[in-house]
């Protein structure tokens, strides 16, 4: 009983997700792909002895982002740029 009601639950959960990313591509397409441009400050990690690491600043840059809820041809909604300005390197 539980289990069937759990995978009911996640059946529809995944349902609202799939439903919510294709409407919020259709709303970007429609309003002509907005993009807008967000200041951001970069920085470049430089290994050193000691399994550590520093990081350097290289200065500000705009960086364009897509006017949507997710990730949009190929570049990060603009909430999640402004939410983490600071653009750290990946390991």
């Amino acid at each position: 009983m539980i289990l069937r009601w759990l995978r009911r639950t996640l059946i529809a959960l995944a349902a609202l997700v799939i439903a919510l990313y294709f409407g919020d591509w259709a709303v970007y397409r429609m309003r002509g792909s907005p993009t807008q441009s967000v200041n951001v400050d970069q920085f470049v990690t430089v290994p050193l002895k000691g399994q550590k690491s520093e990081y350097d600043y290289l200065g500000n840059s705009n960086l364009r982002c897509a006017v949507s809820l997710f990730p949009q041809d190929g570049r990060d909604a603009c909430w999640q740029v402004r939410r983490s300005a600071k653009q750290l390197p990946s390991p």
